[in-house]
């Protein structure tokens, strides 16, 4: 049983590589429909704001209740800003955002996709001449890349607004100077770390997605297997991937 799963992993290995050199290969070949990047832009990154808001704020708010309730026995309150700047800028913002589209976004994207190869859709498209990968898998792929940084810098802002408010309300730290601790502390560098996670964060996400996707057999029962597939494989990959990243971030 362990050298199947072995295989079947190996297995899933190579179906996202090889869907990851058909989507640079069909990127940069033309014509390149726009109106499909803008539908994908509005149902991955507008349609997810919600939900990634929601988790950051009240992630911001949670880690500034530990850390100020931690801090204050050492009379360090007042530096409670400057972790959570670090934290939330490099750590937690992207992984946290990436788990959400994850969720949400992935299991769309298989379910979507997964339904449409159970029921030959894909096969007729390939009928009529017309690639899967070129007008499904190219823009949502490519929609998850550009939407990933936004979504996280969303989460930033609204993570530290979170952090603000119980810093205000329940540590007795001034708004004035938990904003003049952040900016003294935190360095455009640790933006950018955050956000250049989130890119491949993005495209972890969207191509075990629709690799997931276009591979689903089974009719519904295939297609929710898959879906929960995606998911879980997905966050598993960005929690995985992230480790790497930031010893590459810190390298640099």
């Amino acid at each position: 049983e362990m050298l199947e799963r072995i295989y079947l992993f190996l297995d899933e290995l190579g179906e996202v590589g090889v869907l990851t050199g058909d989507f640079f290969r069909y990127l940069v070949r033309r014509p390149f429909d726009g109106r499909l990047l803008l539908d994908q832009l509005d149902a991955v990154g507008v349609k997810s704001v919600n939900v990634v808001n929601l988790t950051a704020i009240f992630s911001g708010m949670v880690l500034a209740l530990q850390m100020g309730q931690f801090l204050a026995k050492f009379g360090a309150k007042i530096y409670v800003s400057r972790i959570m700047g670090l934290s939330l800028l490099r750590e937690m913002g992207p992984v946290l955002s990436a788990l959400m589209v994850a969720a949400r976004v992935g299991a769309g994207i298989t379910a979507e996709l997964g339904t449409m190869k159970v029921t030959e859709q894909i096969d007729a498209m390939r009928s009529l001449a017309t690639s899967p990968v070129k007008k499904l898998v190219v823009p949502r792929v490519l929609a998850t890349i550009i939407m990933m940084p936004v979504l996280t810098v969303l989460a930033d802002a609204i993570g530290l607004l979170g952090g603000l408010v119980i810093s205000v309300t329940q540590l007795g730290v001034s708004a004035d100077y938990f904003y003049s601790s952040l900016i003294q502390n935190v360095r455009l560098e640790d933006l950018l770390s955050g956000l250049g996670k989130s890119v491949f964060f993005g495209f972890e996400i969207a191509i075990i997605a629709c690799a997931k996707g276009l591979s689903a057999t089974g009719g519904a029962d295939g297609v929710g297997r898959a879906t929960t597939s995606a998911v879980v494989g997905a966050s598993i990959t960005v929690l995985i991937s992230d480790f790497f990243l930031t010893k590459f971030f810190l390298s640099i």
